[in-house]
């Protein structure tokens, strides 16, 4: 919890004021006691428990005005809410390595199961876009709701050679922020990536990956604290090592500087096999450091995912997390609220037991 105006703060000394105030009070009254010949005849009348009630009602008015003058400083708490909007970018390997075996039917066919069954899993108000990559990657399904829409395109993975992690990433980041232009044929055909700038091959200087500064850009352009981007995520599926493309965690350091969170999810098991694959036969092992290192920098979390069950497991876990979003809301009306409470409490015990 913070305050936006913690200066008021200074007033919660009135608390122990008013507690002085209070004690004097009851001193004074002790020396004004009517003298009686026999305590026995003002015991009964008193009841049980009489000196521990007689401050109850003081006390939880003091409360009240604790949680009152705590209002005033207007207290903001990150709490768990029902998220508004929500984009997500579902980038998924589709490289040949997919075809390996260890994760029954094979890891591609166990890849779209879950993803579909994420999908139908979603709220209505999350919105989703696919990206495939393997030696590049593309945009296989825009940004929408329409759940067969992206189903299908799930279905039509066409695997390819090789493994371009980096560039799925920026694609998905490409879809997640159109308004940052990423110059992406830069990018993926011919220059350098290198901690969000572009650097050509003859040794120029770098350039900031925006492709069209657009006015006020160099004011958006400002990093940002990792992972507060709460409108959209990004969830990277491989099975593989990068083979070509830019450096998946440099890509990882542009996205955190936007605050994006990028959720990663390495699937395979240590010894997949492909065997036969045109006339050669291979091991397919996943680059599980790179992909713990690109969730690590955007403030995400890192998946590993070795049978079919487990990577259903993560999805739902990520469904769920996607429902809800952890945002900061003042929280100064429930204060006021309670403290009503109190205080109405405070005077409905005077009335009944002192009647005052």
């Amino acid at each position: 919890m913070h305050f936006i105006w913690p200066e008021l703060l200074w007033l919660l000394l009135l608390i122990p004021l008013l507690v002085v105030g209070y004690i004097r009070a009851l001193r004074r009254k002790r020396t004004e006691v009517v003298r009686y010949s026999s305590l026995d005849l003002i015991r009964p009348a008193l009841g049980p428990g009489h000196r521990i009630r007689r401050h109850i009602p003081p006390a939880l008015l003091l409360c009240a005005l604790t949680l009152v003058l705590l209002g005033t400083a207007r207290p903001s708490a990150r709490i768990s809410l029902p998220a508004d909007y929500l984009t997500l970018v579902l980038a998924m390997d589709v490289s040949r390595s997919m075809l390996a075996e260890d994760i029954p039917p094979s890891r591609i066919v166990a890849a779209q199961q879950a993803a579909k069954s994420f999908l139908q899993e979603l709220p209505g108000h999350v919105r989703v876009a696919v990206v495939s990559f393997a030696g590049n990657a593309q945009l296989v399904q825009g940004v929408t709701d329409q759940k067969d829409e992206l189903l299908a395109a799930i279905d039509g993975f066409q695997l390819q050679r090789g493994t371009a992690t980096g560039s799925g990433l920026l694609v998905a980041l490409n879809t997640l922020l159109p308004e940052s232009a990423i110059d992406l044929e830069s990018v993926l055909y011919g220059a350098e990536f290198k901690s969000g700038s572009l650097v050509q091959g003859g040794g120029m200087a770098g350039r900031s990956l925006d492709q069209r500064p657009a006015p006020g850009a160099a004011e958006s352009s400002k990093p940002v604290p990792v992972g507060s981007y709460t409108a959209g995520a990004v969830i990277l599926l491989s099975d593989g090592r990068r083979t070509t493309g830019p450096d998946p965690v440099e890509v990882a350091k542009w996205a955190a500087s936007k605050g994006v969170r990028v959720y990663t999810v390495a699937f395979g098991t240590p010894n997949g096999f492909i065997p036969g694959l045109e006339g050669f036969s291979f091991y397919a092992k996943v680059d599980e450091e790179a992909l713990q290192k690109v969730a690590e920098t955007t403030g995400a979390e890192f998946f590993r995912a070795t049978n079919a069950s487990d990577l259903a497991n993560i999805y739902q876990h990520l469904s769920s997390k996607f429902t809800l979003e952890r945002r900061d809301t003042e929280v100064t009306a429930l204060l006021a609220a309670l403290a009503g409470v109190l205080a109405l409490l405070a005077m409905g015990l005077s009335m009944r037991w002192f009647r005052r």
